[in-house]
């Protein structure tokens, strides 16, 4: 009788090794084209926007005394330090750092969809078992996703410290930085290598994966604005503790790229122990008959995408909650300095400081409330790509009824959204300032008129999708360039017709600023045009 204590499912004989991992180099190859207009964009973004950061607040705060008062207003903000952490340092890059500290977190969002696109996508789709048919081994895929993601997240660490260190701050500082960045990426690549293997479906793993991290950003935030005790629990507080150019905690990257291995290591047990195509989660039988909501169109788009708008709304939010808690003390920071009121108008604020910080924080949150709108949209190419579109339409449901239900989650959910987060700064302020009224009217107006930019670029995904199906995703890389664009142009002085281009900057800048129509018509009209021209496409070309 064998006395191995081993569990056989988990076991894999040596002979296998080389076999499972055949093939990986010709997938990096492919994930690589696929990826090779997305993957520069975000690797040059997240390494490049930081030093930016660090220059405008040098600019700005040009003497050792005004660093430190500029310190001191933000440790003195509880609602500050929640959105983006404690300030260890009052020196220069530091200070200049600590507004990057969401960005932790944003490319973990951005290594989370990369690893997900290239494994669960795949196996949905039917795709990874066509490959698998051939000589590609077991382990190729994820191997081949993981090396690039790694790659993507090691040159983003490489730009961003040589970025810093070039901009004149101390190269350990600089490294430090980069490394833990870096660092972050890749550990939420391997949670979500990790996610990847537990459900059957891609939007679920998406779901468990960015449930993860929004758990890890509230335990960073109540740490951060409590003791700090808390935050050590959470990988986005490593990321924080790291400390750049403030004594740098060389041993926080220790936890942090143990648990990129612990996850990559598990990817592969999970891997090993499920069939292709399943889950490690079963999925739960649905009821025998369709309920009321699922008798149309309508009712089926609303069913697909009724949870990822409740995650989206929550997170709305809870920032438009921390958000409106901050604008008293961001007002009075602000105050001290003539400089920093300038560069905050020329971000597209109103000349009433407090106005200028409800803009600003609200032109972020039309960036995500178009960043989740255009993933609504492109939930029509996932449907047609996994071949469910087909058997919908292949009843009397037409093209264009099946596409409007999507449109309509996608343009009445990102309007709800910004409304969310509208009140929830309009509630905390007014209760803060004394007149809620006032208060919430005023932050309601600046949501609302948000709404038409974010619909040019629900058009966008549209025309992607009606057009050009298989450049779909190429939507995300639009929106990636106007945010760079968003940035640079107000801190920098690109081109007026670029900076132009950028639907984010045409709102009227309420509240503060006479409410304009000409730009919000012409918005509209844009987003109406392309919504009309993907459709139109949708209509006349074949099923992918």
């Amino acid at each position: 009788m064998s006395t191995a204590t081993i569990d056989d499912r988990w076991a894999v004989p040596p002979a296998r090794v080389s076999a499972d991992f055949a093939g990986t180099g010709q997938l990096l190859r492919l994930y690589l084209r696929r990826d090779r207009i997305v993957a520069p964009l975000w690797v040059l973004a997240f390494g490049l926007l930081p030093t930016f950061y660090v220059a405008s607040t040098t600019g700005v705060y040009d003497t050792p005394a005004k660093l430190a008062d500029y310190a001191k207003s933000i440790t003195d903000s509880p609602a500050l330090v929640a959105m983006y952490g404690p300030v260890f340092g009052v020196e220069s890059g530091s200070i200049g750092l600590w507004k990057a500290g969401p960005f932790y977190a944003l490319i973990a969002i951005a290594t989370v969809l990369t690893v997900i696109r290239h494994t669960r996508v795949e196996e949905e789709t039917g795709r990874a078992e066509l490959v698998g048919a051939t000589s590609i081994g077991r382990y190729a895929g994820l191997t081949a996703v993981l090396t690039m993601t790694g790659v993507g997240c090691a040159l983003v660490a490489i730009v961003a410290a040589a970025a810093l260190h070039a901009d004149g701050l101390p190269a350990a500082g600089s490294i430090a930085y980069g490394l833990t960045l870096g660092g972050s990426g890749l550990a939420w690549a391997a949670v979500a290598a990790v996610t990847a293997q537990v459900s059957a479906g891609a939007r679920v793993a998406r779901g468990v994966a960015f449930g993860a991290l929004g758990a890890a950003f509230a335990v960073r935030a109540v740490g951060d604005a409590g003791n700090g005790v808390l935050s050590w629990f959470s990988p986005l507080g490593w990321c924080i503790n790291m400390r750049p150019f403030a004594d740098e905690r060389w041993w926080v990257l220790i936890p942090l790229y143990g648990l990129a291995a612990v996850a990559i290591v598990a990817a592969y047990l999970l891997l090993n122990r499920r069939d292709i195509g399943s889950g490690l989660l079963a999925e739960r039988p649905g009821p025998a008959a369709a309920g009321r909501g699922l008798s149309g169109a309508n009712g089926l788009a609303w069913r697909l995408q009724r949870g990822a708008l409740l995650a989206w709304s929550i997170g709305f939010l809870l920032y438009g909650l921390l958000v409106g808690g901050a604008i008293d003390s961001v007002g009075q920071m602000l105050e001290d300095s003539q400089g920093i009121a300038d560069a905050v108008t020329r971000m597209g604020g109103s000349d009433v400081l407090q106005d200028s910080f409800i803009t600003f924080a609200l032109s972020f949150l039309a960036i995500a409330a178009a960043a989740y709108s255009i993933s609504a949209v492109l939930r029509l190419h996932e449907e047609e790509s996994t071949g469910r579109a087909e058997t919908v339409l292949a009843s009397s449901v037409s093209r264009t009824r099946y596409a409007a239900g999507h449109l309509a989650v996608a343009l009445l959910g990102s309007a709800v959204l910004l409304l969310i987060s509208g009140a929830a700064i309009g509630l905390v302020y007014g209760a803060m300032d004394g007149d809620i009224a006032a208060a919430l009217g005023d932050s309601l107006a600046a949501a609302l008129v948000q709404v038409p930019a974010v619909w040019v670029l629900t058009g966008i995904a549209t025309l992607f999708h009606g057009v050009l199906p298989r450049y779909a995703p190429v939507a995300w890389g639009v929106l990636s360039a106007m945010v760079v664009v968003f940035f640079l142009g107000a801190l920098d002085g690109l081109p007026q017709w670029l900076v132009d281009a950028v639907p984010f900057v045409h709102p009227p800048k309420l509240p503060g600023a006479p409410l304009e129509w000409p730009p919000i018509l012409w918005l509209l009209g844009v987003a109406a045009a392309l919504l009309a021209a993907g459709v139109a496409g949708l209509r006349r070309r074949d099923l992918r």
